[in-house]
């Protein structure tokens, strides 16, 4: 039997070979290129697992760093759920000194799913101060729409993500008053750009990680040629 697995859309390549191996082979890793808390306590850690979720936690994270002065994020990326449950429960799962090696003990985390929310309060039920996590995931809301609306419509999209870690960051409150207005305009410029357009607003269909916060004029290149040159895109 072959088993073939793709998705609809294009993809960001966010690791080489060498990482996305260490990646896969760990289950779940914090992603350096878009954590910027130093290796020490982050404000708040944004998990992901799936691909959607995966680029709008990235994006939540760059938003964050771009419009937020201050702020310390971790991103946390899970290729394999099963690592979040204890040893005992799964033979994949972490012990407690690893989970919050990559998650703390402390920080708040918002975590994008691709599936059913309790899902992922279920896996880390048990864990330090579980009430920590807050998960965004499919809530069964959709019509005909765009890619981005979609998201939307589930309260995942990268402005969701990034105004819910913003609610759980007092010392920030006073600092992130701007983006906080600014997020929740952004969301309904996307609302009406849609309804006029047909479909997501440039900077959406076009974003990628640039190291100066920037946004990308034109979409990222396909992944090509050897694996080893296959990187997350950061011009």
């Amino acid at each position: 039997m072959n088993v073939v697995t793709c998705g609809k859309q294009p993809q960001l390549q966010w690791l080489n070979m060498d990482e996305a191996l260490e990646h896969c082979s760990r289950g779940a890793s914090t992603w350096k290129f878009a954590t910027n808390d130093g290796g020490g306590e982050p404000d708040v850690v944004l998990a992901c697992a799936g691909d959607v979720p995966t680029i709008e936690i990235c994006a939540a994270s760059w938003l964050l760093q771009k419009h937020v002065p201050g702020i310390k994020v971790r991103v946390v990326n899970v290729v394999d759920l099963m690592t979040l449950m204890f040893p005992d429960k799964h033979s994949h799962g972490m012990d407690e000194m690893s989970f919050n090696a990559l998650f703390t003990e402390k920080a708040p985390v918002i975590f994008a799913f691709h599936n059913n929310r309790w899902l992922i309060h279920t896996l880390v039920h048990g864990r330090s101060n579980e009430s920590r996590f807050h998960v965004h995931g499919y809530m069964d809301h959709g019509t005909t729409t765009t890619p981005f609306d979609m998201v939307v419509l589930n309260e995942m999209s990268r402005f969701h993500l990034a105004l819910d870690a913003l609610k759980h960051i007092p010392r920030l409150r006073l600092q992130a008053e701007n983006a906080i207005n600014f997020f929740n305009q952004e969301l309904q410029r996307h609302h009406d750009y849609i309804r006029e357009h047909l479909e997501d607003m440039p900077e959406i269909r076009n974003w990628q990680w640039t190291k100066d916060f920037s946004d990308a004029t034109a979409p990222a290149p396909l992944a090509k040629g050897h694996p080893q040159k296959a990187m997350f895109t950061d011009s």
